[in-house]
């Protein structure tokens, strides 16, 4: 019973993600999930007492070693695999080609993101959709009113009319699992760890935004298969209460 329960539990959590996977298939820049599970085995008391001598005329003195197997998660991340990279034309829409995050600034701090959807306030400054600054190496980006021709270099350098005007941050880390989703497709060190910034490989490409690296058709396959099993374990408690319930009535029945 309790094996059953802890796979259909863990089989629930492993939909979860496949499910939060899908809804942001259409999302700029999102990263998926990936789960793995494994059996994790419980011992009693008795399975580790050895009886001191045995022979033929001895009778069992403890119940036999009885190992209780439980699937456990065993290992989540994200995957930052680079996704597909979509043309929008926008001035300011611009994608990393390769490893790297954008730096933005939010009241409880500074996060990285992949999202490059970006736009100009009326003051001229340069923030992402959710109104979030997005940050330079010297801090938030403003640009001088009135200009218009706009063009971004690969190393995030802005240039307007053909004059610089400021830079995109582009920064990378040492140990991007230690990186925890935060909400809004930004992200940040996970509790208890840090990471430290280091120089991006990857390069800002202008009028384009980086899509979803989650596959559809792989998630779907997914989801069947974490259903499938979890009807099967729920299959298992039923049976199991099924036994139990019929050991239970007969044993209390009286006899004649």
């Amino acid at each position: 019973m309790y094996t059953a329960l802890f796979g259909a539990l863990s089989n629930e959590h492993r939909m979860n993600s496949i499910a939060n996977n899908l809804a942001n298939v259409n999302t700029t820049g999102y990263k998926r999930d990936l789960l793995s599970f494994r059996d994790t085995f419980m011992r009693y008391a008795h399975d580790e007492i050895m009886e001191a001598q045995a022979h033929l005329k001895s009778e069992k003195l403890f119940p036999e070693p009885h190992h209780v197997a439980r699937p456990r998660l065993a290992y989540s991340k994200t995957d930052f695999e680079q996704g597909s990279l979509k043309i929008t034309g926008a001035p300011f829409d611009v994608a990393v080609n390769g490893k790297g995050f954008f730096k933005v600034r939010t009241e409880q701090g500074d996060f990285y993101s992949r999202n490059g959807h970006f736009r100009l306030t009326g003051e001229g400054q340069l923030i992402t959709e959710q109104g979030f600054a997005v940050l330079s190496d010297g801090g938030e980006i403003i640009l001088p009113p009135g200009v218009k021709n706009f063009t971004i270099a690969e190393n995030g350098d802005i240039y307007g009319d053909g004059a610089l005007m400021g830079q995109i941050g582009l920064v990378d880390v040492d140990r991007p699992l230690d990186l925890e989703k935060l909400g809004g497709n930004m992200y940040r060190p996970r509790t208890g760890t840090e990471v430290e910034e280091i120089a991006a490989t990857g390069t800002v490409v202008q009028g384009f935004l980086e899509t979803s690296n989650v596959d559809a058709v792989y998630e779907m396959v997914n989801m069947i298969e974490a259903q499938r099993q979890f009807e099967a374990y729920a299959k298992v408690m039923q049976t199991t209460e099924a036994i139990d319930k019929e050991t239970t009535t007969k044993v209390g029945r009286g006899r004649g």
